[in-house]
């Protein structure tokens, strides 16, 4: 076991770093004993016993009894108690709100999506359809609010972490410069962070997707959307106005020169995701209508993606078209960003057929190539990135700072 090196300070700060170390272990290992503790930390025997007293005082571990002896006396054996509160991510879009519930390990306890039809989903609206749902999830675990130590909250739009606000979501109503984490601090007294949702996709897949122990990659996502998470060193880069990976406003050749207007959707959203293939597809069946017996059938963009991974040529023209928009994307990307990974994720991104077209626009790019690959389907990621935030959270909420 890795010794850590413990910095120096006030005795106060010494012992809540200590706790932080501590505990971080116990949480790591599930259970261990004290001199396990000792290896693992570089403490004196007499600082881990001290500080493993102070955290059975806090209720936030529980001795399990004596484990097996390796000659000596029995060690006795303790472990954190993940159980002592729970964790929620939240996923916010355009019709529905998804949840995912764990413990304080991150072990899965709950999940659910409620569909927003015929719903209000004004920001009141959806914040109360939250807590209707927070409590019926937590009263099936028999646990109450107090239990609820963070919530992360994923939203389609920009998100300014730092104020927990939302700059604008366009296809929800009344979402214009919401102050979200203030609505729902009033429903629940936890730790709220509210971040990008594409944001919290990619924390995902470095969390335990497609990117794990990646520290340099891009999610893009097209779906009924396009948008783009961006890890950095290990961590979700932001940008200085908190819209790094609004991707759908990026100017390339063939689209509108308007300018990026933030209430108003960027012009290769209508024309790489779902709406705008479907669109292509209905233009290409008018112009094959006139003249012909029957008309087409009516199909989604999944099914043309599907069409042309078969061989249809009018399928393959329409789906050569964005492979070829999201080629120049990910070239442009690599040559500012370098990343070693690139994944394409959404029901049009992750298709097998236009990661295959992505891949051969990308064959004899000399420099800046990086891999392509696809990224875990559906909201997994997403739900998990935001209880992976709220792991990186919870040391400070069950040890808060002590005062200076």
């Amino acid at each position: 076991m890795k010794r850590k090196n413990i910095p120096m300070g006030r005795p106060s700060v010494l012992r809540h770093t200590n706790a932080h170390n501590i505990l971080k272990l116990l949480r790591d290992f599930g259970s261990c004993s004290r001199a396990d503790l000792v290896r693992a930390s570089g403490l004196s025997a007499p600082t881990v016993t001290n500080v493993v007293k102070d955290l059975l005082l806090k209720d936030l571990i529980e001795p399990l009894g004596e484990g097996e002896s390796s000659g000596g006396r029995p060690p006795d054996i303790i472990r954190f108690k993940a159980e002592r509160g729970c964790l929620l991510a939240v996923e916010i879009s355009a019709g529905s709100v998804s949840f995912l519930l764990t413990d304080l390990n991150g072990i899965e306890m709950e999940t659910r999506r409620i569909s927003l039809a015929k719903r209000n989903t004004t920001p009141d609206g959806i914040c109360g359809e939250i807590g209707k749902e927070l409590k019926k999830l937590l009263r099936k675990r028999k646990k109450t609010l107090d239990h609820l130590l963070a919530m992360v909250v994923g939203v389609p739009g920009i998100a300014n972490v730092e104020e927990g606000s939302v700059l604008s979501i366009s296809r929800l109503e009344g979402w214009r410069s919401v102050p979200l984490r203030a609505m729902l601090s009033r429903i629940v007294n936890c730790t709220v962070i509210v971040e990008n949702d594409m944001n919290l996709a990619a924390q995902g897949e470095q969390f335990c997707g497609a990117a794990q122990s990646v520290k340099d990659f891009i999610l893009i996502e097209i779906g009924t959307n396009v948008g783009a998470g961006i890890f950095l060193d290990g961590k979700i880069h932001h940008g200085s106005q908190w819209c790094a990976g609004e991707i759908g406003y990026l100017r390339v050749p063939s689209t509108s020169r308007r300018q990026p207007t933030i209430h108003e959707f960027g012009e290769l959203e209508n024309v790489l995701t779902s709406s705008g293939i479907l669109k292509s597809w209905r233009e290409e069946s008018e112009k094959r209508a006139k003249g012909a017996k029957h008309a087409d059938r009516e199909v989604d963009a999944v099914a043309i993606l599907d069409m042309a991974q078969a061989g249809d040529a009018r399928a393959k023209k329409i789906v050569r078209k964005r492979a070829e928009i999201v080629a120049d994307i990910i070239i442009d990307l690599s040559l500012i960003l370098n990343p070693s990974l690139v994944l394409l994720g959404g029901e049009v991104g992750s298709h097998p057929v236009l990661i295959e077209f992505v891949r051969q626009q990308l064959v004899g790019s000399e420099f800046a190539v990086t891999r392509i690959g696809s990224g875990t389907p559906g909201n997994r990621a997403l739900l998990w990135g935001g209880i992976s935030l709220a792991l990186e959270a919870i040391p400070s909420v069950l040890l808060p700072q002590p005062p200076m």
